[in-house]
């Protein structure tokens, strides 16, 4: 077990409790996880690798609740290109997390950007197509890979779709539940996940589990319109949050 002063590891289980509320009810909360999650570790780049079996076990509950759910069939055409993404993101991981991170940022903000022209567009882009899909997907997978922060990505792609707030997160639970399980031998050839790093997220699950029931319970009370603005102001702020040097 690593040694942790006792408000990192209340930090890091209000972390777990949060990504377990995105899983399952509220997309876009859990990436603020991501920020604070470093000052558990103490190392943006192995906070990272101390994160994703965290995300990987609010995955497994987001897909059981919603394993129901059609929707995650519109995955099947964007997963080559995240793929894609995925392989440069790997191939760039070995550079400086202070680099990546606004970049990943700078990214985002270009497509929430051309989200909102689009929605005041009397005439507004195609949101179907194999270039729409290669865009989305390719930014998902790198910056996924780089900075576990795909969600924003996700999130705007999914909201082209007009999703109901079920489908919505069924879709993005489906897909991260596959991504992160691709990144985890990557991650684990860099060194970034441990037996110290596999002992801390064990002791995480309870927080997880207990966020994943939250969001649940949220997902049932938010209106659609409501899901929606919430959906783009937490991306928003995630974003803004990845110019904050994690160091």
């Amino acid at each position: 077990m690593p040694e942790l002063s006792w408000w990192k590891w209340l930090l890091g289980a209000w972390c777990a409790f949060n990504i377990g509320v995105a899983k399952t009810g509220v997309p876009g909360l859990g990436i603020f996880a991501i920020p604070l999650f470093v000052f558990t570790v103490g190392d943006a780049r192995l906070s990272a690798g101390w994160l994703l079996p965290v995300l990987i076990s609010a995955d497994v509950f987001a897909v059981y609740y919603y394993r129901r759910h059609p929707a995650a069939k519109r995955l099947f055409s964007l997963m080559p290109s995240v793929f894609a993404g995925l392989v440069v993101g790997a191939w760039v991981l070995r550079y400086d997390d202070r680099v990546l991170r606004p970049l990943v940022g700078a990214i985002i903000l270009v497509m929430l950007g051309l989200y909102l022209l689009r929605q005041r567009a009397v005439n507004p882009m195609p949101t179907e197509g194999a270039f729409f899909t290669a865009f989305y997907g390719v930014f998902a997978g790198f910056a996924t890979m780089i900075a576990n922060a795909a969600g924003p990505v996700m999130n705007l792609y999914l909201l082209t779709k007009k999703l109901a707030r079920e489908d919505f997160v069924a879709t993005g639970a489906w897909f991260f539940f596959f991504v992160n399980l691709a990144k985890l031998p990557v991650y684990v050839s860099h060194e970034m996940i441990s037996r110290t790093s596999l002992a801390f997220d064990a002791a995480m699950l309870p927080a997880v589990i207990a966020g994943a029931l939250t969001g649940r319970q949220l997902l049932k009370r938010i209106p659609q319109k409501a899901f929606e603005f919430a959906v783009l102001g937490l991306t928003l702020l995630a974003t803004v949050a990845l110019f904050v040097p994690a160091r």
